[in-house]
């Protein structure tokens, strides 16, 4: 009785808080998002690439995020971004944010493109198209279709990594419930109220793609041979 006159407690206590903190952690996950998808284009195409350098870069890229705790990342690119160039704990940690998930999405549209056939990619090239002109038109749109699901689940993990940048001062979610555990002196209830919060978030964020997927048919995408470059 006690943990749930607490949990009340809290939610009298730090329920505004609470919602302002979920919307910065909205806000930093939306604009971390949107620049991993921007890096993770570019690393797709370098990984599709007949240029060996290109794809030895994106090759490297990819290692490192994925052989590095994010924790490790964050920090080192944070502080590293902010001894270049003077910016905000948000934007910085956006950006930090945004260079780890790029990695992941950058595999996701690699595999994606891939599975077109390849003679999707003959065929519009026999009509005259050039190399851009027929990935934007024909390979793009069912790759970004297929790329559907996977890219759900990263940006549902996008989601709970970014509780992260609480270590660097940005006012999401988690930052609000460490100032408030500090306060209340009841921890496990603090938490317990931000993880039904990630909750919430995470269960809106999957409704969206499950519409989106609905939408678009994604599951009636047929599989395709290998895709590369000619």
């Amino acid at each position: 009785m006690d943990f749930l006159n607490n949990i009340v407690a809290i939610f009298q206590s730090h329920g505004l808080e609470f919602l302002k903190a979920a919307m910065i952690t909205i806000r930093i996950t939306a604009v971390s998002l949107l620049i991993a998808i921007i890096i993770g284009l570019v690393f797709a195409f370098f990984k599709v690439s007949n240029i060996t350098i290109l794809r030895r870069i994106a090759d490297l890229y990819i290692f490192l995020v994925r052989g590095m705790p994010l924790i490790v990342q964050l920090m080192f690119l944070y502080y590293g971004i902010s001894s270049i160039i003077v910016l905000s704990d948000f934007t910085a940690g956006a950006l930090a944010l945004g260079i780890h998930s790029g990695a992941y999405i950058a595999e996701i549209f690699r595999g994606a493109i891939q599975s077109i056939d390849r003679g999707q990619m003959e065929a519009a090239r026999s009509l005259g198209m050039s190399y851009a002109l027929s990935m934007r038109r024909i390979i793009l749109p069912q790759a970004f279709k297929r790329a559907i699901p996977p890219l759900s689940n990263q940006f549902i993990i996008g989601l709970k990594d970014s509780s992260l940048v609480a270590y660097i001062a940005v006012t999401e979610l988690f930052n609000h419930a460490l100032s408030a555990q500090a306060q209340n002196y009841m921890p496990f209830e603090t938490y317990f109220v931000v993880g039904i919060y990630y909750l919430i978030l995470v269960l809106i964020f999957t409704l969206i793609f499950n519409k989106l997927e609905g939408r678009l048919d994604v599951g009636k995408s047929k599989g395709g041979k290998g895709f590369a470059k000619s």
